[in-house]
């Protein structure tokens, strides 16, 4: 299949390039080292510093290339515009104070229509919203996606929330006809085979249109089948290219 081979070089070009550009850290652990050997010590601050930008590196290239069959256009670290009305900061204050207390629960349907509302009414403000991981769109849609971490923290869940609503606001005043759709993506469920512990996002999220997990998510990008083809391709990639992974750790054994 076409789309996995595409996938499999992306994933093999990704890894090539963060070790053309990686450095050890330097950090001195003689008791450590002696124990693992400086090739293991070398492989685990290598994971650590991919785990670091897993989604830029990785999930994002890996997510444009499989949504291109479904989707018109893919942007990776999209901009959702610098512009948003002083009633639409009003009304998603309003939300998040609301949904702080407790006096209601997650509606994205209803908190999309209150923003859309007052999108292009009064003075206006100039303003950086965080860059969008994934903007997809498909004919009207439009998809604003942000790829969180597999075990986000849960002090930033209000964080999460008012990026959501901000982006709403500055694009649907630039884009006046799209239908705007916001999500978080949760890439892989850590907790598996238990099912993801969503009710850490309940008081914020509307988990039914604002969260997509593991499967959820990668079929939701590329049709049925995305997940299981995806992890087929990891693990190919993993095997293909383990000659050339061991070589390159073996070099920090030398002296």
């Amino acid at each position: 299949m076409q789309i996995k081979q595409n996938i499999k070089n992306r994933l093999k070009n990704a890894l090539r390039q963060k070790f053309s550009n990686y450095t050890p850290e330097t950090s001195y652990m003689p008791f450590h080292t002696r124990l693992l050997g400086r090739d293991r010590m070398a492989l685990y601050s290598f994971i650590q510093s991919l785990n670091t930008n897993f989604g830029t590196s990785i999930f994002e290239p890996v997510a444009e290339e499989l949504g291109l069959a479904k989707f018109d256009n893919i942007t990776r670290q999209a901009f959702a515009g610098e512009t948003i009305t002083r009633e639409a900061q009003r009304v998603i204050q309003d939300i998040m104070d609301n949904l702080e207390s407790g006096r209601v629960k997650p509606n994205k349907c209803n908190e999309i229509e209150r923003i859309l509302r007052v999108a292009h009414s009064g003075e206006i403000s100039t303003i950086k919203p965080t860059k969008i991981d994934l903007l997809l769109q498909k004919d009207k849609s439009v998809y604003l996606i942000d790829i969180k971490t597999a075990k986000p923290n849960k002090g930033g869940f209000k964080e999460f929330k008012r990026t959501l609503l901000t982006w709403v606001a500055s694009y649907a005043y630039a884009n006046p006809n799209a239908e705007i759709h916001t999500l978080i993506a949760i890439p892989y469920n850590p907790y598996e085979p238990k099912p993801y512990e969503r009710w850490t996002m309940a008081g914020m999220l509307d988990l039914d249109f604002e969260l997509k997990v593991a499967k959820e998510f990668w079929d939701f990008i590329g049709g049925n089948g995305s997940y299981e083809m995806l992890l087929g391709a990891f693990e190919e990639v993993g095997i293909e290219m383990r000659a050339e992974i061991d070589e390159y750790f073996a070099r920090f054994n030398t002296k």
